[in-house]
């Protein structure tokens, strides 16, 4: 008996619906993500410096940042997003340059938020390091 062949449907372009978006940058000591989505959250397009071809440490880099901010954004101006409110998150160094990344992309930006997440005197840190 011959298998039959499952039809494979063709994935569907994204394209946004409002010219409206938000940028979220993750920027930790290691990498920086950046995720544009619409004003409902749901992501568009995204984009990592690990994904733009850094390996190692060079992936800690402002430059590497701002290779993925741009790359985001390019893709995110495809889709037809125009304005952009920005959320940043995390201590690494890609913060800043990540921003002006999103405006040479063709962004607009109206707002930068800062959401790290910081403790109310939560949990107990763990001990010091020792080197």
């Amino acid at each position: 008996m011959a298998k039959q062949l499952k039809d494979k449907k063709k994935k569907k372009k994204k394209t946004s619906i409002s010219p409206q978006g938000i940028a979220h940058i993750k920027a930790t000591f290691n990498n920086t993500h950046i995720a544009i989505s619409d004003k409902f959250g749901n992501i568009l397009t995204w984009s990592t410096a690990g994904n733009s071809g850094f390996k190692g440490s060079r992936k800690s880099t402002a430059f590497a940042a701002t290779q993925a901010a741009e790359k985001a954004g390019l893709s995110a101006v495809q889709m037809g997003v125009q304005t952009v409110e920005v959320r940043v998150k995390g201590p690494g160094s890609g913060r800043e340059s990540a921003i002006r990344a999103l405006s040479v992309a063709g962004l607009q930006i109206t707002s930068i938020l800062d959401v790290t997440p910081l403790p109310h005197n939560g949990c107990r840190p763990p001990k010091r390091r020792r080197v």
